[in-house]
């Protein structure tokens, strides 16, 4: 615990951890990789492309917070589905505060509604944040709507219109609201990190964010990515070994695309991603391969990294 009668020119700190949620495709990972001021988390025009709980970790002198990213609440089709759904449950099971993102170009949905029903009674401040202002026709309206949903809520409510791509100054005022109310704790994670994934888990999203943009129809769904490999090299080069992972044979070459020319591209794009992040030369070595539904298999999802 921490002591609540710090020596003197010992630095209180306050730390908490703070949940991002949503229906698929609002700008939840916009939002997280805006408020760090770096990209932690992939982000595509594509719904469902966060998977995973993605911690992104903000600090200051004195205080730290924990952004939890997750998966869009939807209704699951599969055990990918239910494990991402899952995802959101445990991170509203133990946060100190809630960030709801909704997309003000269209009135509430059914998902909408799901995510309402989850945090409307969440003794937990919660924050409703109405996102793609700029691309909203009737934004007031629409938020109006949202905060009805909320309708009967007693716990702490702020609301707040912005663009998370493009309204830098509205995204670090909510920020510094959100630190105001974080609970005296001792840091959760070390000074200087953006992140609690690994290098490899961050390099197997940029690539899938890729393989997602340029993939069509229903395959990007049915993709995951790993690296098994990452070398550095005296020089600096950063040699990284991964695997796009799908479900059919048929999808494998839709992947490869005619003479490579599909793997080709997804690699040039995540190599230069990487490369911008890490400020290092990097070979990127992609292999596609073949887990038969592994979207269903809930020993490939372990092996995959969704556990």
């Amino acid at each position: 615990m921490t002591d609540l009668f710090p020596t003197p020119g010992e630095t209180q700190t306050h730390s908490g951890f703070v949940a991002i949620v949503g229906k698929p495709n609002v700008g939840k990972s916009t939002l997280l990789n805006a408020f760090l001021g770096t990209k932690v988390a992939p982000t595509s025009p594509r719904p469902q492309t966060t998977r995973r709980g993605v911690r992104g970790i903000y600090t200051t002198e004195d205080r730290q917070l924990v952004f939890v990213d997750t998966p869009g609440v939807h209704k699951p089709k599969d055990a990918l589905g239910k494990y991402m759904n899952n995802e959101v449950h445990s991170a509203l099971a133990d946060v100190d505060a809630v960030v709801w993102v909704v997309d003000l170009r269209h009135p509430p949905t059914d998902e909408d509604r799901l995510v309402a029903h989850q945090v409307r009674d969440l003794p937990k401040p919660l924050f409703l944040v109405g996102n793609k202002t700029d691309a909203a026709k009737y934004p007031d309206e629409a938020m109006k709507l949202y905060a009805a949903l909320l309708e009967g809520r007693t716990a702490d409510l702020s609301e707040m219109s912005l663009s998370a791509q493009n309204s830098t100054g509205s995204v670090a005022a909510l920020r510094e609201q959100i630190l105001e109310l974080l609970p005296e704790n001792p840091f959760f994670y070390p000074q200087g990190g953006a992140s609690d994934q690994s290098r490899e888990m961050w390099a197997a999203e940029i690539i899938r964010e890729e393989a997602m943009k340029k993939l069509r129809d229903e395959l990007p769904y049915a993709v995951a990515t790993r690296v098994n490999t990452w070398t550095e090299r005296q020089d600096g080069l950063q040699r990284i070994e991964g695997e796009i992972v799908v479900e059919k044979n048929a999808h494998k070459g839709m992947v490869i695309g005619a003479g490579g020319k599909q793997l080709r591209e997804i690699g040039q794009a995540a190599r230069k991603q990487l490369e911008v992040f890490l400020n290092r030369k990097v070979y990127l070595g992609l292999e596609v391969i073949v887990i038969p539904g592994w979207r269903e298999d809930e020993e490939a999802l372990r092996e995959l990294g969704y556990e």
